[in-house]
């Protein structure tokens, strides 16, 4: 054997190789189990392993190399678990596309990345068939048979496209720690998505970090109920496939039906967004399924308020945990339990994960002491290599030895992290800065308050004029004069929102994420006729 990749295959870090050292560990614990039409079906690590393998080389047999890209447009599935670890195992580039782009984004993603293959769930099929004649460089497309529609050339079925495939491990390939091993394209609500560089070294140190202090261990039953095309709900999968915990795969979210999976598979680690954990509280038949094997219940992406922890925390009896990152600095990066200072207020992200230092930075690149509001910067082996063809981009996110995150925060004086806002959503009214966030939890925390954001909006006189745009719980009543009145209880008067919008229901990304931007431009001209 060649001696260099002897001495890779002895000491690499490689996120397929997490499938085979789990194998060897518990061949016939279940990985991954799925319901489909009301069926039942599961791979064991043995089987999941062998599946990747076969996929890995199904691949390689279409011609590609090491390093060639491949493209994924799927929600969550056994078959896309299989392709995306399998695409590591090969050491070929994963691209997950979120299915939510609009086509013209769609088409830069697939064609920045010079992706030769895309993996589509055949739900999709028909609509994406469209722009196939925009894409430059994908040569072979693959359909997963999740929902059974029959698809047509040039498509080709998954399981034809492994049948038959050997499934051994692939051992002819140098993989390096630092070789890419996906490109995580950022939702672009300005300009076109940036592809993020993720190494193996990226994704397998953060996901021996999260075994350890977010309770991933063999005896967890945890969730893949998030989009797995996301950071966070990969990083999770990841971890639990470490730690050799069985996985429940979920297409998406649906209370009753996340209700009944806890009580049949005993689920005990789940993972969603606060507003899921409210829907499901607030569900009418909650009182009907059993819960009571959750443990640990973490949240992520947006805080959770007050009133929604408080009642999760009586109904449930679990372990709540927030946990933060973000694509460049691949989750998580900071966690914290309420529990450590149940009197603490505002959206604490606490302390940082092992394999991160956080800081808080000023505009010249000074570190900030606490209680100073400044830039949130992370160091660490979980930061990305960079941006895909953009130096430019690169450099600026690494500005003075850190990887800067837009984020403005401070650290408090139990030295946990304090998120206060993004940069571009901070609210500048009237000389004042206005974090959003934190009249966000106020409003949320109103008994007839669905769900709701607030945003800063064109004011002659504020120059930003703070205001919340609500959901307001159907049939209650809610008014703008009740939900002022209940904001002016808890927030000073520049920060009290000056105006009330209430709307059916909030543009959101897939993964949960109010679009802002959305809303700004929809109510631009909401103050037109106002002093």
């Amino acid at each position: 054997m060649d001696p260099k990749l002897s001495k890779n295959l002895i000491q690499r870090v490689a996120v397929g190789d997490i499938l085979r050292r789990s194998a060897g560990r518990r061949p016939s614990k279940e990985a991954l189990v799925e319901y489909r039409g009301g069926q039942r079906s599961s791979l064991t690590y043995y089987q999941l392993n062998e599946a990747c393998n076969r996929f890995a080389r199904a691949v390689r047999g279409l011609g590609l190399q090491k390093g060639d890209r491949v493209a994924t447009i799927c929600l969550n599935s056994t078959e896309f678990i299989i392709s995306l670890y399998g695409l590591a195992k090969g050491g070929f580039v994963w691209v997950p596309v979120n299915p939510g782009l609009e086509p013209r984004e769609l088409a830069y993603v697939l064609n920045h990345s010079e992706a030769k293959v895309l993996v589509v769930d055949d739900a999709f099929v028909p609509v994406f068939s469209k722009y196939l004649d925009q894409l430059k460089n994908i040569k072979h497309f693959i359909s997963l048979p999740v929902t059974g529609q029959q698809v047509m050339e040039p498509f080709v079925d998954f399981n034809a496209f492994v049948d038959g495939v050997d499934g051994s491990e692939i051992e002819d390939v140098i993989i390096e720690d630092r070789d890419i091993v996906q490109i995580m394209y950022t939702s672009g609500t300005t300009a076109m998505p940036k592809g993020v560089l993720i190494s193996n070294l990226n994704v397998y140190m953060t996901a021996l970090q999260n075994t350890i202090d977010l309770r991933i261990d063999p005896d967890a039953v945890i969730t893949a109920m998030m989009p797995i095309f996301h950071c966070a709900q990969h990083t999770l999968l990841t971890s639990a496939l470490l730690a050799c915990s069985r996985t429940i795969v979920m297409r998406g979210f649906d209370p009753e039906g996340l209700m009944r999976a806890i009580q049949a598979e005993k689920i005990n680690w789940l993972f969603a967004l606060p507003m899921m954990y409210r829907n499901m509280l607030d569900h009418p038949a909650i009182d009907n399924y059993d819960l009571s094997s959750l443990n640990i219940c973490l949240y992520a992406m947006t805080p959770m308020d007050k009133r929604t922890l408080a009642d999760a925390k009586k109904r449930i009896n679990a372990t709540f945990i927030l946990a933060t990152g973000q694509t460049e600095a691949y989750p998580g990066t900071n966690y914290f339990n309420p529990d450590w200072f149940p009197e603490k207020e505002g959206n604490i992200w606490g302390m940082s994960q092992p394999n991160y230092d956080t800081a808080v930075m000023d505009d010249e690149g000074k570190l900030l002491p606490p209680g100073q509001i400044g830039e949130i910067v992370w160091r660490g082996p979980g930061v990305m290599e960079g941006y895909y063809k953009d130096e430019n981009a690169t450099e600026q996110a690494r500005r003075f030895g850190w990887h800067h995150s837009g984020d403005q925060g401070y650290i408090d004086e139990d030295g946990m992290l304090v998120f206060v806002d993004r940069k571009k959503d901070m609210i500048k009214t009237g000389g004042e800065n206005v974090p959003s966030i934190r009249v966000e939890m106020v409003v949320l925390a109103h008994p007839k308050v669905e769900s709701a954001a607030v945003i800063g909006l064109p004011h002659r006189r504020w120059a930003e004029a703070v205001t919340a745009v609500v959901v307001p719980k159907k049939d209650s009543g809610l008014t703008e004069e009740e939900l002022i009145n209940w904001c002016k209880k808890e927030l000073g008067g520049f920060q009290v929102p000056k105006s009330v919008i209430f709307v059916d229901e909030l543009p959101r990304t897939t993964t949960g994420k109010i679009k802002k931007h959305e809303l700004r431009k929809q109510f631009a001209g909401h103050y037109s006729d106002r002093d």
